[in-house]
């Protein structure tokens, strides 16, 4: 039986391996699943495990903090141990986090065949930590599951020519599973006294926005100047910041803990507008036809933002208002432009 080392660790993880590991179950093929603890609080991490009906991790290393080399690091020791432990025929990652990094890195050292969900993506900015993690990792990768032709496209610029398979995206397979489960299970519109289309949901996260005061701060200026009602779940990173640097909140914007998947499917589904520095929301964003506004200088899903559902605006106060106010957004149901909802079927069949 072929055996299947899974290294997930942040929330985006755990929706992308969902469909996944139950294909990887359903072609009979046997997953340990390594949660490193990257994100390791209930409304990060636990609450997708419980809602997704994912197995519980077979071990969780609890990495938790750190700077980018600290947890990298120890991540990198402690997958080894458990992968010397295991022996699996694959090691399985997902996107462009540390986790994904450190699960690479102990897998090519230890000569274990390296497979990598969501290849091929690049933003080309290289001040990204992410950019970094997703091209070294791709390197490293005998196996390269790519979410888009542009992604393929990507791989073969790079010289890379072995191994590629364009699959689909695993995230629209999520949706497809599970947006009619959030309409069934979901109060979260009840509990914020929420009326559809009449919020914007932003969510910013990356390091880009949070760890720069000045770009944090333009943001918050920015979404009380739009006078919309916008609702923002915020990250642990985001809102350390926002103490750290004393930002100041307009009334119109309302912070809220972290939402569970099938709450943040909901919140997506009925916002008029999404406002956004996640890769995964700009997606969900144009699964669900809700126009998005990226708060980031480019986007790896230039998909999404070519076919006009995706407005691409950093922080600049003038970009956002002119997107927010926008009104020539596109009509049409969005083109399926991220594969026929079973990438995660194809992708267990070429592990098996």
């Amino acid at each position: 039986m072929t055996r299947i080392a899974t290294v997930v660790g942040a929330r985006p993880q755990f929706i992308k391996a969902a469909p996944v590991s139950k294909a990887i179950a359903a072609h009979g093929l046997q997953e340990y699943l390594i949660h490193t603890g990257q994100h390791y609080d209930y409304g990060m991490s636990q609450v997708f495990f419980d809602e997704l009906d994912l197995r519980e991790p077979d071990v969780n290393l609890g990495i938790g903090q750190g700077t980018h080399a600290q947890q990298t690091g120890r991540m990198l020791i402690a997958i080894e141990q458990v992968l010397l432990d295991q022996k699996p025929d694959w090691v399985l990652v997902y996107g462009d986090t540390n986790s994904t990094l450190a699960g690479g890195l102990a897998a090519v050292k230890l000569h274990i065949p390296l497979a990598h969900v969501e290849a091929g993506l690049r933003s080309f900015n290289r001040l990204m930590p992410e950019e970094h993690n997703r091209v070294l990792v791709d390197h490293c990768a005998d196996l390269l599951f790519c979410p888009t032709q542009t992604a393929v496209k990507n791989l073969k610029n790079e010289g890379l020519s072995q191994g590629i398979h364009l699959v689909g995206d695993t995230m629209y397979d999520a949706v497809l599973q599970f947006s009619g489960l959030a309409q069934t299970k979901s109060s979260i519109l009840t509990q914020l006294k929420l009326n559809p289309r009449s919020y914007s949901l932003a969510t910013i996260h990356r390091a880009y926005n949070t760890d720069d005061p000045g770009a944090l701060k333009a943001l918050f200026d920015a979404f009380g100047k739009t006078g919309e009602k916008i609702i923002l779940p915020i990250h642990p990173r985001t809102a350390n910041s926002i103490k750290t640097n004393r930002i100041q909140v307009s009334e119109n914007v309302t912070l809220i803990d972290p939402v569970s998947y099938l709450d943040m499917l909901m919140l997506e589904q009925q916002a008029r507008l999404i406002l956004t520095d996640s890769g995964g929301v700009q997606k969900e964003a144009y699964f669900f036809g809700v126009p998005c506004i990226t708060l980031r200088p480019e986007t790896e899903w230039i998909e999404t933002r070519d076919s006009g559902w995706n407005q691409v605006v950093g922080n600049d106060l003038e970009k956002i208002m002119e997107a927010v106010n926008k009104k020539d957004w596109p009509r049409e149901q969005p083109i399926g432009l991220f594969g026929d909802g079973h990438a995660a079927e194809k992708i267990a069949a070429l592990l098996r």
